[in-house]
């Protein structure tokens, strides 16, 4: 038997909200800030599917999506023949957030640029569009997925669901609509036919398992058929998110009533939600940031080789079963995706450290004996002032044998609010990523081609640059 949802409705369908929001938006109406940050983010993305190549999950994932799709004229990324845009698309998305070193927007807690930057590229790509439409498209689907992640106030991770995931579908068939031309009814309808495929169950945190990395390039995938299922006529939902059975009810359940439905729409072209969203300075999940920022700290303090007796760990109650349970896990990762994972590795390689790159993900320092003793002497705990989900902080301290301890608080999160990382910094960090696979000459042809493109440049003459 159906039970009565206690969702509070929106003042006006959201679907339609975002039809609009996406058929009027125009490269020209874009504020200053949100041209140059989207560019910011788009470089970030673009150098993390570089690096993926560097690991054992890309030769696997992209075999099997070229085994089921299709050659055509859409790029991967670091890879070599193209694929029709859907496959391309999927492809794309894997890499990009394989490494989990894509960008979050806090509040959300959502992935957006993976969540709508694979599906503006190829289409664009296969459009031969310029480079402001397709931005243009990539703010449609960043403003979609943050705000449909921010709305449910974190619900969908506590249903068990990777919220990027689930908002990808929506964004992705947005982004596909507006550079296929659809109407509004037609927006709409694509969101109706999206909401049949959301969905990204978080149960590869039982055992470091590679779906989540699936989940934004299916997202895409999924949104641009539904885009060209609309442009068809097919006949999709109308209220995909508040109907009955839609969205919220079924992947919300019992915290439907949480959901600020009309926060999606509200002030939407006027407030733009991606400014909020931050970079990742460290290759880990953003919940555990804080506390690794913490743990760094105190390595400066202490030294490589301080004799530690035990580490206590806060973070915000709301991610502790996520990156801190269940312990004998988180303390003992088996792979390069249970350590990101675990405060406990991350916090534990901090301070023996003093860093923590992608190089501190390999097997041989998941093997180290020395680090993981560290690691099981790391406990955690809810922590009990924090501006969670606005920023992911974290505290630490740390026991000596001696009996001092050592504490740092971190409550703003380097690469949030008003520690965002600066271009240098981003640009940065998108050479080491591409160095890992690319020549220096290389990846400065395409940092260079991306900065220097203007709302006239071709799209395919920037992903001749990606092959």
């Amino acid at each position: 038997m159906h039970v009565k949802s206690n969702l509070r409705l929106p003042s006006s369908s959201i679907a339609l909200g975002l039809a609009r929001f996406s058929s009027n938006l125009t490269f020209s109406s874009l504020p200053a800030a949100v041209r140059e940050k989207s560019l910011l983010h788009v470089i970030d993305a673009i150098g993390l599917g570089i690096a993926a190549h560097q690991y054992d999950f890309s030769g696997p994932g992209l075999e099997g999506i070229r085994a089921a799709g299709a050659p055509g004229e859409a790029t991967v990324i670091g890879a070599g023949a193209a694929l029709q845009a859907r496959d391309a698309a999927m492809a794309n998305g894997y890499l990009m957030h394989g490494l989990d070193f894509d960008d979050t927007h806090p509040g959300a807690i959502v992935h957006p640029s993976v969540a709508c930057l694979p599906t503006a590229l190829a289409l664009g790509e296969t459009l031969n569009l310029t480079w402001g439409a397709v931005l243009t498209a990539y703010v449609v689907g960043m403003e979609a997925a943050i705000r449909l992640g921010r709305s449910v106030k974190g619900g969908f991770h506590h249903g068990g669901f990777h919220a990027t995931g689930v908002v990808s579908h929506f964004s992705s068939a947005l982004v596909a609509g507006k550079l296929l031309g659809l109407d509004e009814n037609q927006l709409v309808a694509a969101q109706g036919i999206a909401a049949s495929t959301a969905s990204g169950v978080q149960v590869f945190l039982e055992d470091g398992a590679w779906t989540k990395r699936l989940h934004p390039g299916w997202g895409a995938c999924a949104g641009i058929t539904a885009a060209q299922m609309a442009k068809a006529g097919f006949y999709g939902p109308r209220r995909p998110y508040e109907g009955q059975f839609g969205l919220y009810e079924t992947h919300l359940q019992t915290r439907a009533d949480q959901v600020d439905a009309d926060s999606v729409i509200a002030a939407l072209g006027h407030e733009w939600t991606l400014l909020e969203t931050s970079i990742k300075p460290y290759p880990v999940c953003h919940f555990i940031h804080g506390c690794a920022e913490a743990a760094l700290r105190i390595h400066q303090k202490i030294g490589p080789s301080a004799d530690i007796a035990a580490i206590d760990c806060q973070l915000p109650a709301a991610t502790l079963p996520i990156v801190a349970e269940p312990e004998h896990i988180k303390t003992m990762p088996r792979s390069d995706y249970d350590a990101k994972f675990s405060v406990q590795f991350v916090v534990a390689a901090c301070l023996r450290l003093g860093r923590f790159t992608l190089h501190e993900l390999d097997r041989k320092r998941l093997a180290d004996p020395a680090l993981l003793e560290l690691t099981r002497r790391t406990t955690c705990r809810p922590q009990e002032t924090t501006e969670f989900p606005k920023y992911f902080s974290g505290a630490v301290c740390v026991t000596l044998q001696d009996g001092t301890c050592v504490k740092e608080e971190v409550p703003v999160n380097l690469g949030s609010g008003e520690r965002a990382l600066s271009q240098a910094a981003i640009v940065d960090k998108f050479k080491a990523n591409a160095s890992l696979t690319l020549p220096e000459v290389r990846s400065a042809l395409i940092l260079d081609g991306f900065l220097a493109a203007d709302a006239n440049t071709p799209v395919r003459d920037l992903m001749k640059l990606l092959v």
